[in-house]
């Protein structure tokens, strides 16, 4: 259980117009500073001043791009937030996952998507491998998710559905005229190639499209 101070240092970071202005652009995707700069209309000193007061207070956390390692994107702690999220426009259904290769992130992601929502989901790359990560394979078996048969595509290949995330940051940044879309920074577990790495990925995918699906409207 979260202590007295600690709830009281959320909600007070909370009690800003701009720094809730920038948990909810967060709600449903993470954003880099730029984004998030340009998005708020905010200058760069202000944006990170109110930056720093979130993440002192456990409300977001900024990692480094695994593409362009200038970059970094803002990411909300959900369980600080418990209850306190808007809910994502629209209703959650059919959606697209892409990242660059297409062989692990986004083949894992449209499975979880699959098993949690149970909605139509599919993926796609920017630049597809020749098959799926052995690695990523035996993760969703071990997850209970379905990968047979699955095979990299090319992002050219497939429908776009009114959802269309990005779980890979080379992929977002290559992408970036696509505002509409939104962003997952999910951590490429290839590097590692161990199976904790690709453990990992499968729960934070796990937790985030879990998250989508208790946000909305009249769900739990």
């Amino acid at each position: 259980m979260v202590d007295r101070t600690d709830r009281v240092r959320r909600l007070a970071a909370l009690g800003e117009r701009v720094r809730l202005a920038i948990v909810d652009e967060l709600a449903s995707g993470d954003r880099s500073p730029g984004e998030l700069r340009r998005r708020l209309e905010l200058e760069s000193n202000l944006l990170a001043h109110h930056l720093d007061v979130l993440e002192g207070a456990g409300i977001v956390t900024r990692t480094r791009s695994d593409g362009d390692g200038r970059r970094c994107y803002v990411r909300l702690n959900r369980p600080a937030l418990v209850g306190l999220l808007p809910a994502p426009d629209g209703v959650v259904g059919e959606a697209l996952f892409v990242c660059t290769h297409n062989s692990a992130r986004s083949q894992l992601a449209a499975a979880t998507w699959r098993s949690v929502v149970g909605t139509r989901a599919w993926s796609a790359g920017t630049h597809p491998a020749e098959r799926v990560h052995p690695g990523a394979v035996a993760a969703a078996e071990r997850g209970g998710l379905d990968l047979d048969g699955s095979v990299p595509r090319s992002l050219d290949d497939v429908e776009l559905p009114p959802l269309v995330i990005t779980v890979c940051d080379r992929a977002h940044e290559e992408l970036s005229e696509h505002t509409g879309w939104l962003h997952w920074s999910i951590a490429d577990p290839v590097p590692a190639g161990d199976a904790a790495a690709f453990d990992r990925v499968v729960a934070e995918l796990h937790d985030r499209v879990s998250a989508m699906l208790s946000d909305q409207p009249g769900a739990g």
